[in-house]
């Protein structure tokens, strides 16, 4: 990978590059706390998290996967989760609480090894079957011939019963449903194949076809294997958003506190939200003041003040202050699990899509048992042979098995995933590439899409040194977002933090302290007697004189622009739907050429929008991070969403952008569209190939050593046309 594809992640950080098998290992799934952990990246990562958390009194053990970045601890019952959350904070990581309950034990690629080892004895089966037939059919007669077949059988028989597993059950499945599939005319013509060689080798006869139909399990298993490597295994959604439910509360009882379960509260209950808590239940405040950091619910980029008498929702994070609410929702109730409900309902309908093979396959399978069934009687009727009956019925079966077909869908999404990868991007769904080459709508989020998500100070030049100083004093012990980049900022002009005293922070409008005598503050506007503007700002007021504003803005990701200028230019409908204020989304808009623009759009907004689009014949590709984004993300026809986005959005997601750079969703688009007409290419290959082979086979010239050759032969040359697209 050239550094110019290499993902932004993978530069900064060796292990990325290369990350070790014990950093994918799941950890124990006894844990009694569950925390999830969107910015790590590295094996440096998962160390120090590891030793930091094992170093806490208390914890037994902590195991950090990286795959899904999730740590599970196993603690004595005195340690708590904000305990562990306090500890990552101190090491600079990000850490949310997940209920260990809600969580399901995460499949591992178990199924791609079964399949790599179903393939591995199957390649190794056929090697030694075909070694005994070449001595047969270089003049090996009677009893020689008769015993060579019956070892070719004494090893194909057990292979086959074992390597073509997979094809048994998905045909048992499917006509215990009452139709057809791929995997019936496989598994006839394997069974017919192999039925037909026994009974040839009982009968002392010269032909046995035990490596026609090893040969044919081999390439078919190639298939499968190639079809699971295209795309990781994807967990719901659903289940994902419902872990990130807080697990545990702080119910208030007169004077008395308790920790209790979610599931124990009822409506009416007063909870108790410390500063750093995310909200467990919709309600309203009753008693104090903080500020609510809202982004990954609404997309709001900036928190927003908290009062008594206003609304909450569960998910939100409490930023400065203690909190009561007094509960109206909980449970299956709250807003946060309306949105599950909302991303379960989308999910289910997206799995009625149907792939370009499973729509071949509706009309390739009845035909190839009619034929094989009319071969069959046919050559019974003008014969009376049984065996030569059999013979051709199985070389029609086999000459015209899907084998070709089985390889057209996963040889050309392997070469398009693999071209998309160095490029930055990670194809999770099968079908992702054949809806993303269908679309012509794209919609956006903003906050954390289209920009980065975290403010900038942009204009620390237009303080003095001392106003610096007297602001970095003021923001580096507070939690709040904009606290946090003024710190950065200043930290990294070389600036040191001045000597102010009695520091304390206001929940829900900033701190203040006494420098030289004087009052000093750093917050809102109106707190500190100043005017809000437009801009998104921290002001600053020192002793009588004026107040000043710290600007911020959320700048735009790499290839933001270019992205929605390419895919104007392809002649895609681009919108804008956030959750941010109007003015905010505005400026964004006019910056990028978007003309169809919606702001402070909820989750049910977007989600709604997409079915309305959906329902005019628009096929929709949502590119979202955040919560808010994860119904739309899974009611779109195909999504996409960055590696930092929330667990739940990529989950939602059939395609992750691996780096920053937004450039390569438009190169996808056009990636997708020639990966179908491969697709479509190799579909009419295999369908030639049928139309000279079959009459071939029906005729009686094809045994059926020559059909599994054939077959073989147009396999191959599928492979080698889904070459060309990388």
């Amino acid at each position: 990978m050239t550094a110019a594809l290499r993902p932004p992640s993978a530069a900064a950080c060796p292990g990325c590059l290369a990350t070790p098998a014990e950093a994918i290992i799941p950890p124990p799934e006894t844990a009694r706390i569950a925390l999830s952990l969107p910015t790590i990246h590295c094996q440096n990562c998962i160390s120090a998290v590891e030793r930091g958390l094992n170093a806490h009194p208390g914890v037994a053990d902590a195991r950090v996967n990286l795959t899904l970045k999730r740590a599970l601890i196993q603690a004595d019952d005195g340690v708590t989760a904000r305990d562990l959350i306090a500890v990552l904070d101190g090491l600079g990581y990000e850490a949310h609480e997940l209920d260990p309950g809600a969580l399901q034990a995460t499949q591992t690629d178990r199924a791609g090894r079964d399949l790599l080892i179903r393939l591995a004895v199957a390649g190794f089966a056929s090697m030694n079957v075909m070694l005994l037939s070449v001595s047969v059919w270089s003049g090996a007669t009677d009893a020689t011939r008769d015993m060579f077949h019956w070892i070719s059988a004494a090893i194909t028989l057990p292979a086959i019963a074992y390597c073509a597993q997979p094809f048994f059950r998905n045909a048992r499945s499917a006509l215990s449903a009452g139709r057809l599939n791929m995997d019936v005319p496989i598994v006839l013509a394997i069974v017919l194949a192999l039925a037909t060689s026994v009974w040839e080798t009982s009968l002392s006869g010269e032909h046995a076809y035990f490596d026609a139909a090893l040969t044919l399990t081999f390439f078919l298993l190639a298939g499968r294997y190639l079809d699971f490597r295209t795309r990781a295994i994807a967990r719901s959604a659903a289940e994902e958003l419902a872990a990130l439910e807080v697990p545990r509360a702080i119910r208030c009882t007169g004077d008395d506190q308790h920790e209790v379960a979610v599931s124990e509260l009822t409506v009416g209950d007063l909870v108790l939200v410390r500063p750093g808590g995310r909200m467990p239940v919709d309600g309203e405040i009753v008693t104090g003041r903080s500020e609510l950091d809202r982004s990954l619910l609404t997309g709001e980029t900036v928190p927003v003040f908290a009062g008594p008498g206003q609304a909450v929702s569960a998910g939100e994070v409490n930023l400065t202050g203690p909190l009561t609410i007094r509960a109206s929702a909980v449970g299956q109730d709250t807003s946060l699990n309306r949105m599950a409900d909302l991303v379960a309902i989308a999910e289910s309908g997206r799995s009625r899509y149907t792939s370009l093979a499973d729509a071949a396959a509706k009309l390739y399978a009845p035909g190839v048992h009619i034929l094989s069934a009319l071969s069959f009687v046919g050559w019974y009727l003008w014969s009376g042979d049984m065996r030569v009956a059999l013979n051709i019925a199985a070389a029609v079966l086999i000459i015209t098995c899907p084998c070709a077909l089985g390889l057209a869908v996963p040889a050309v999404t392997t070469a398009a995933s693999g071209r998309l990868f160095r490029r930055g991007m990670l194809i999770k769904h099968a079908t992702a590439l054949e809806r993303l080459a269908q679309v012509d709508t794209v919609i956006f989020d903003k906050t954390g899409t289209l920009t980065t998500g975290t403010p900038e100070l942009t204009n620390l030049d237009g303080f003095t040194q001392s106003e610096l100083a007297i602001a970095l004093a003021l923001a580096q012990g507070s939690a709040h977002p904009l606290s946090v980049s003024l710190t950065r900022a200043v930290k990294a002009a070389g600036v040191k933090a001045a000597e102010v005293n009695g520091i304390v922070e206001r929940p829900g409008y900033g701190t203040e302290g006494r420098y030289l005598g004087q009052l000093v503050r750093l917050g809102r506007a109106a707190w500190v007697g100043a005017e809000q503007g437009n801009q998104t700002a921290a002001w600053l007021a020192v002793g009588e004189t004026r107040a000043r504003a710290f600007h911020f803005a959320d700048n735009l990701r790499p290839g933001a622009a270019d992205s929605v200028a390419a895919l104007r230019g392809a002649g895609k409908d681009v919108m804008l739907m956030s959750g941010d204020s109007p003015g905010a989304v505005q400026v964004l808009a006019q910056r990028l050429g978007i003309d169809d623009w919606q702001a402070e759009a909820l989750p049910q907004d977007k989600a709604a929008r997409i079915a309305e689009l959906s329902a005019q014949g628009c096929k929709v590709l949502m590119v979202g991070d955040g919560l808010n984004d994860t119904a739309a993300l899974a009611a779109a026809h195909v999504s996409i969403s960055p590696a930092s986005a929330l667990d739940a959005a990529r989950v939602a997601s059939d395609i992750v952008l691996l780096g920053m750079d937004l450039t390569p969703i438009a190169e996808a688009c056009d990636t997708a569209k020639r990966a179908t007409r491969r697709i479509r290419e190799n579909f009419r290959i295999a369908t030639v190939y049928n139309v000279i082979a079959v009459p071939l086979a029906v005729a009686g010239l094809a045994t059926p050593l020559i059909a599994a050759l054939a077959m073989s032969a147009s396999s191959i040359t599928v492979s080698l046309n889904a070459l060309r697209l990388r």
